[in-house]
This record gives structure tokens, sequence and C-alpha cells, in this order.
């Protein structure tokens, strides 16, 4: 190890002895002595400097045979923002991972979507996070199978099909295995009260979840964005602000799903539940506008539970809560321009979309040309919740539908993976293609990377956006307007 790497590793450690939760997610650390790996703001006695080993995915402390702590949960920490950021093909290929692609295509799908081949993906993968395709979908599967157990009374072989495991002895090693229990075991270590308490035996029951996120979060600001483009029969949000729910449909891989999302969470005390992650809570701010960390309790109902991890994931992006609002703050709150806006608006957050073909469409359309798409050719439920009435129309359906004019190009293109918005698709090239199409100019192209690819770094036409906001020109944009300066 070189002086740099140690100097890493020191940092890290002071990481670890401030139980500093800013870190959680971005690095795994393990004690020797115990084989267990934790999150840096595990509350457990700090372990000597000698014992401990560092490890940038959980995946990877599992491959190196560490189970997860009990206390801590390490396995239900935001994920790391570094995917986000990255447009590289580990970045694309961590998106894809979380978006189940290898559970539901394997690595040869992974690779094929990537460009490159699966030799090339495992070697990458390995060198930069410590563990292969495999490992990282592996330790996926174990967090899904844990909400299942630990949530709902599902059958035990039902949830090990429903996580995305082969076989249930497969399932069974894989959970002996990371958290050093069994299936019953773990079950019966969930608790039986609160938002994660466990709910019926059906998918119709819904998965009660929490959704985690580091340091504070603007919640009012993403609410009043998803109730300003609500578009009718597909989304829908309910109550006074600082306590609404946002619900809305989902087409997924295996069926379809209705979810919904609340705005603001407890103000008590919280320990690391099974749901999600969450340090001690203070009170909120004003309308219950941020949060020092925590996450967003949400309830997902699915008709396929193979779909949980995707629809988790989507959400994630929705609601951008693997942000780094630390970071972000750092570097826009230095800016002169900026400054003034970041503190009075500490973690504000650059919403994605929960599926970006619709998201590319509605930027073209807008809301109202949107819901009169879904009235005509959107999918109605099976099962039709309240207003919740349809799914928004595919992108094929609306290229053979309404064929012509901008459109008909952008949803032809969609179709027919001329484009591709999917969480591994390469930004730029994205861009070029959006580009190219009639009818599209550079600001709908901008808000299209921004939201339907996520993209942290955006600045649209006509923004004097210096390179001393990058990486986060998104947020920077997202300062600007909530200020009114755009």
């Amino acid at each position: 190890m070189n002086d740099e790497d140690t100097r890493h590793e020191d940092t890290r450690y002071e990481a670890v002895r401030s139980r500093d939760a800013r870190f959680d997610g971005e690095f795994f650390f393990a004690v020797r002595t115990t084989g267990i790996y934790c999150r840096p703001s595990c509350p457990a006695v700090t372990p000597k400097r000698r014992n401990v080993r560092f490890y940038a995915t959980a995946a990877a402390a599992q491959g190196s045979g560490f189970r997860a702590c009990r206390r801590c949960r390490p396995d239900a920490v935001p994920g790391s923002a570094a995917w986000n950021v990255r447009a590289d093909v580990v970045g694309r290929a961590m998106r894809l991972i979380g978006d189940g692609v290898v559970d539901r295509e394997g690595v040869g799908g992974l690779a094929a979507r990537l460009g490159y081949s699966a030799r090339q993906v495992q070697r990458q993968l390995t060198e930069e996070v410590g563990a292969g395709p495999v490992a990282l979908a592996r330790a996926q599967r174990a967090h899904t199978a844990r909400i299942l157990l630990q949530t709902t009374e599902l059958p035990v072989t039902q949830i090990a099909f429903a996580a995305g495991f082969a076989s249930v002895r497969q399932f069974n090693d894989t959970i002996r295995t990371v958290y050093a229990s069994t299936p019953s075991q773990l079950r019966a270590a969930a608790p039986r009260t609160g938002p994660v308490a466990r709910s019926a035996a059906t998918p119709a029951a819904g998965v009660p979840l929490r959704l985690a996120h580091r340091g504070p979060y603007r919640s009012t600001a993403v609410f009043d964005l998803l109730a300003a483009e609500a578009v009718p029969g597909v989304e829908a949000v309910a109550g006074s602000r600082g306590r609404r729910t946002y619900r809305r449909t989902l087409r997924l891989p295996y069926g379809t799903g209705i979810v919904a999302v609340e705005e603001r969470q407890g103000t008590a005390a919280v320990r690391h539940r099974a749901g999600g992650a969450g340090r001690t809570a203070g009170a909120p701010g004003p309308g219950g506008a941020a949060h020092p960390g925590g996450w967003l309790d949400a309830r997902l109902h699915l008709t396929d539970l193979r779909d949980l991890t995707t629809a988790v994931q989507r959400l994630r992006r929705l609601f951008d809560l693997d942000a780094d609002p630390h970071a972000v703050d750092e570097r826009l709150g230095a800016d002169a321009r900026l400054g003034p806006l970041v503190a009075a608006r500490p973690g504000l957050r650059s919403p994605g979309a929960a599926d970006p073909d619709e998201l590319a469409v509605r930027a073209l359309v807008g809301e109202a040309e949107a819901g009169r798409l879904v009235l005509r050719y959107g999918k109605r439920l099976d099962a039709e919740c309240e207003t919740l009435t349809h799914l928004f129309p595919e992108a094929a359906v609306l290229a053979e539908a309404e064929p012509g004019g901008p459109l008909g190009a952008l949803t032809a293109a969609l179709a027919d993976g001329v484009l591709r918005l999917d969480p591994g698709a390469d930004r730029e090239e994205a861009r070029a293609v959006l580009l190219a199409l009639p009818g599209m100019d550079e600001g709908t192209a901008a808000v299209i990377r921004t939201r339907a690819l996520g993209d942290p770094d955006v600045a649209p036409p006509g923004v004097d956006a210096p390179d001393t906001w990058r990486p986060w020109r998104s947020y920077a944009v997202g300062h600007l307007r909530a200020a009114g300066e755009l």
C-alpha cells in the first residue's frame, strides 16, 4: 500500500471513529476479529485500526467472508452517489445492476447493454469496486429477501424466487452467508410494530419500505415539483403541504405496481430498522422541508414481487435519494452567487424519473398533452386505485398510433432502441441522438438528460454555468429555479 492509499484509509478510519453518517454507503468497513462488516456510522464500539478493512461495496465485504452487522444493517444504506455521477462503464454497470438487469438477463445481457465483453465488465468492476456483477447482484438479492422476510408474511419459498434467487437452496445459503442467520431467524428478528411491521401474505397488501437518504433532504421542493407535474390517471398528490402523499402507477419488467411515498417522516429518534436506514432524526425544518438524514416512508403494491428491487431503484432515482448533499452543498456553497441559495435550501435534490421513456415524452409534449395521451393510449389497470387508473402509454404504442411530427420521431427512436434512456445509457450518445430528432431543442434535451438519465451535471442553454459548479450543475440550476432566478 502506498502513502496515498494509507492516507485515504486513515481518513476513512476517522469517519468510522466519529460515526460520520455522511459516508454511509460511500464505503464499508469490516472487522477482522469479529468477521462482520458495518456502515461508517455503526454505533458499536470503534474497533482498533489494525483490525479494520475497507471495502467499496457490501458485495466486496461479503466476498471476503464478512457478514452484515445486525446492529447497523449496512445493506440498508443509500447507494453511493458516485455511481450516478460517473458516466463511465463502471458507473453505467452499477446503475444497471441496481435496476436488476443481471437477475433478468444475466452477465451477458449486462455486457451487451454496455457494449463490452462479459470478461471486460467483470475485470473493470472487480478492479473498481472489489466485486463482479454476479456478486453485486447477489448482495442486492439478499437485501431484497431481507426486506420481504421482515416486512411481509409471505412464505419463504415465494420470497426466494421473488428476490431473484434461482433456487431455495441458493437463497438459504446466501442468507446464512450474508446475515449469519437462517431465513426463519431473520424473520423472527423483525420489529413487530411501526412502519416496517409485517403485512399480510399477499402482494396486494403492499410492501412497506423506508427509502433511506443521507444528509438533509428538501422534501417540500421535490413534492412541489411532483404535484405541479402530476399527470391525471398516472399520478396523484394528496394532503396538505409538508404532509403530502405522492402516488403513481409503475410499469415494471414482470408486471405493474402502485406506489405511495410520504413527504415527511416522523421526528422521533429511531434505530436502524429492516426497511431502510436512518440516524437519529431531529425536528424537521420549516414545513418539514429538510431532515438531517433518514428516509421517506413508502408502500409498494406489486402484481409480481420479482419487481421489488427494480421498483425501489426507480423510486430512488425519482426522488434522488442516493445523492450526496454534503458534497453538492460544499461545492456550490463556495460560489459567490450560489452560496446564499445553498444556505437557504441545504439538501436540495435534483429529481429524476420513475420511467425515463415516459419522462422524455412528457418533456417534449407537456403535462396537458401527456394527459390526453394517457386517456387515449394508456393501458388501464386491471385493479384501479382511486384516481390511479392507467399506465403511461409505451413508446412503441405511441409511435404506431401517432407516427408524425416530433412525438412520432421521439417515440420511434425509443421503441427501436436508437435512443436509450435506461440506467446504463451513454449520456453523451443519448444527447447526440436527442438533438438529431426533428423538433427537439437544446432546452428539452437538457431536461431529458437531467431527469430521465439522472445526469447531475447539466446546464440548460442560456444559463451561465461556470466550471466551478461541476459536477453539480443540475443542482445549481435547481437552486436558481427555486430562488426564482430562472
